[in-house]
């Protein structure tokens, strides 16, 4: 097995090393989120800590990797038990987890036995160790719930399948994403500990001296740990130094009422960032050999215990030389000459940022939980109903592929010894009541087509603001669904199929961030074209799941056969009949509504919503 790549050989991420150390440090500041596009060493410094940190020592046969002196009420071992030394684990939760391979869940083959007893999950493999979640932004929200939870209180408490059961679950959770892909809900953002952009290598020879190392590893791995193996054993020794001296650390009043005054100014709720910070100085102390926090040990945590909190902007920093010239381990070189200067620039939290237009400046940023919902529930409500028009999914569980048998076992397994069940009887003892079903989901990898207005009236009522920002919160809710995303615009003379399907999030955010705006309104036209495009989708992909989001005010003034409006209401009832699900959000502002966004609606046989609830906000727009 080829040894990891060593923690002290990576270059230029002084700040993403500082909070990992923090994290095996501290082990109550709640987890690490590391944040930053592909290719910038998040999971290879989540391996390397893993690889640097001494093993530890645990008795025989425990799941939970229990230190010799611990016990467990619910889980007993024999007091013979042998004492073991094993490395400290790394536990990688995959992105398709379910939520019984992750916290646990009864134990199948014993309680066909008749025993109820308890199979452990991913969060009792992970005591003492790491817990690594890469894409923790597409992880569904109660599993992170429970994650941090346990994360910030060191146990976990187990309600289920007539199991009541806990279990102690000190880890250091690490969760790795890209902004580009969507951000966490507000209030599991809040409940992470620390937070670090990592941005790429924008000094020629930082790059250079990565390039260098990476391919030097690629060719002789083994003997490249080798050569930084005296770095790595004086980077463990200092953590486990810090880690004993911890509990004698003290911070004065007077560095806590400074901490948090800086709390203050950064605008953050709560006082979980105070604490934080406090936490993380006294952590980073112990790190340097220091018995009392200094003012420099919160100017080192500080911002990575703000950075997901904060909001207000953060001061511009005093013209000089780059921060961070020492490395995280204290400034020693490493084994070669290196360039490791130059710690990543604080950054504020990704935002939907979209092109002011004339004196409008306001910059709207929707809360992802009100497009959530309306996702979330428009897809369950579509699913309830058979799905779309093309009516491919049940209502109703009817046969046996439809039984989920993991969960029908559970609850039928510890009754089998009740209903007469013997030893030699190979048979199980099923009643009606045990079978549970798959519920129906909304479907993943489906496509969600934009259907947008993109004429003066949006424009002269500044309405293209709200449009887009609504469009953008509802495009990161499809990327996490896996969709595939397509928009058509119509506007002046005709429509245009600006987007065809894609995946992902930059060329679509791209793409809607740069619409034009302005000319007549085609109304009728860019439905026919809707229309078109669908029949073709239809074609090419019969099993194809669609929905349709159409941005409107229903105001049409260009006509095909006559008056606009009726060849508007005569194209949509043409739409009505395609194999799509239709929401139609009504884009019209001002004292003066005319409802022709909801009468278009109705002929759609669709829901209707104003722009305002789709953002879950009212805006301050003007006309």
């Amino acid at each position: 097995m080829l040894p990891a790549f060593p923690f002290t050989a990576i270059v230029g991420q002084e700040r993403l090393q500082r909070a990992l150390l923090l994290g095996v440090i501290q082990p109550n500041l709640g987890g690490v989120l590391i944040r930053g596009t592909k290719g910038v060493a998040k999971s290879t410094a989540v391996r390397a800590l893993a690889g640097l940190l001494p093993p530890i020592e645990t008795l025989a046969g425990c799941p939970f990797r229990r230190a010799p002196d611990e016990t467990i009420a619910d889980w007993p071992l024999p007091l013979d038990a042998a004492v073991i030394a094993r490395p400290v684990p790394l536990v990688e939760l995959p992105l398709g987890a379910t939520e019984d391979r992750v916290l646990g869940t009864l134990h199948l083959e014993r309680a066909l036995q008749g025993e109820r007893a308890f199979e452990p999950g991913l969060l009792a493999a992970a005591h003492r160790g790491l817990l690594y979640i890469d894409e923790v932004n597409l992880l569904p929200d109660h599993l992170v719930d429970v994650l941090l939870d346990a994360a910030a209180t060191g146990i976990h408490r187990l309600e289920r399948d007539g199991i009541s059961l806990s279990h102690p679950a000190r880890f250091l959770l690490v969760g790795t994403m890209n902004p580009e892909e969507g951000d966490l809900r507000p209030q599991l953002l809040d409940r992470f500990g620390l937070a670090v952009d990592v941005t790429d290598l924008t000094d020629v020879a930082d790059r250079t001296e990565a390039v260098r190392r990476r391919l030097s590893y690629e060719t002789d791995a083994n003997s490249f740990a080798a050569a930084w193996r005296h770095a790595e054993l004086a980077e463990a020794k200092r953590i486990v130094n810090a880690r004993r001296l911890l509990p004698e650390v003290r911070i004065s009043q007077r560095i806590v009422q400074a901490v948090s005054e800086r709390c203050v100014a950064a605008g953050v709720e709560g006082l979980r960032a105070d604490l934080t910070v406090c936490r993380a100085a006294l952590a980073w102390a112990a790190y340097h050999g220091r018995r009392n926090v200094e003012l420099e040990d919160v100017e080192a945590v500080a911002e990575l215990a703000l950075a997901h909190r904060r909001s207000q902007r953060p001061p511009e920093p005093p013209p000089g030389p780059r921060n961070g010239a020492s490395s995280a381990s204290g400034g020693r070189r490493p084994p070669e000459e290196s360039r490791t200067q130059g710690a990543d620039a604080p950054r504020s939290p990704s935002s939907v940022v979209l092109p002011s237009d004339g004196d409008f400046t306001a910059r709207p940023q929707p809360p992802r939980d009100a497009c959530s919902v309306l996702l979330g529930n428009w897809r369950s409500d579509t699913s309830r109903r058979g799905g779309p028009r093309s009516g491919r999914l049940l209502t109703q569980p009817k046969d046996a592929a439809s039984i989920d048998w993991a969960a029908t076992l559970r609850v039928a397994a510890p009754l089998q010894l009740a209903r007469g069940r013997g030893d030699a009887d190979r048979r199980l003892i099923l009643r009606p009541a045990d079978l549970r079903f798959r519920q129906p989901r909304g479907p993943a990898g489906c496509l969600l087509f934009f259907v947008v207005d993109a004429s003066g009236s949006m424009a002269a009522w500044r309405r293209m603001q709200q449009t887009k920002a609504a469009i953008l919160a509802l495009l990161s809710q499809a990327y996490q669904h896996r969709d595939r995303v397509a928009l058509l615009t119509f506007r002046g003379d005709g429509a245009t199929l600006v987007l065809p399907p894609v995946r992902g999030l930059a060329q679509p955010r791209g793409t809607i961030e740069s619409l034009p705006v302005g000319g007549a309104t085609p109304l009728a036209l860019g439905l026919a074209a809707a229309r078109d495009f669908l029949h073709r989708q239809q074609r090419r992909r019969p099993d194809q799941r669609v929905w349709t989001v159409l941005f409107t005010d229903g105001r049409a003034n260009v006509a095909t056969s006559g008056n606009p409006w009726r060849d508007a209401l005569t194209e949509a009832r043409f739409l009505a009949t395609c194999a799509t699900d239709v929401l139609v959000v009504d884009t019209e502002t001002g004292w003066t509504r005319f409802g022709r966004a909801h009468e278009l609606a109705q002929t759609l046989g669709a829901r209707c919503m104003s722009v305002e609830d789709v953002l879950g906000r009212r805006l301050s727009i003007t006309a």
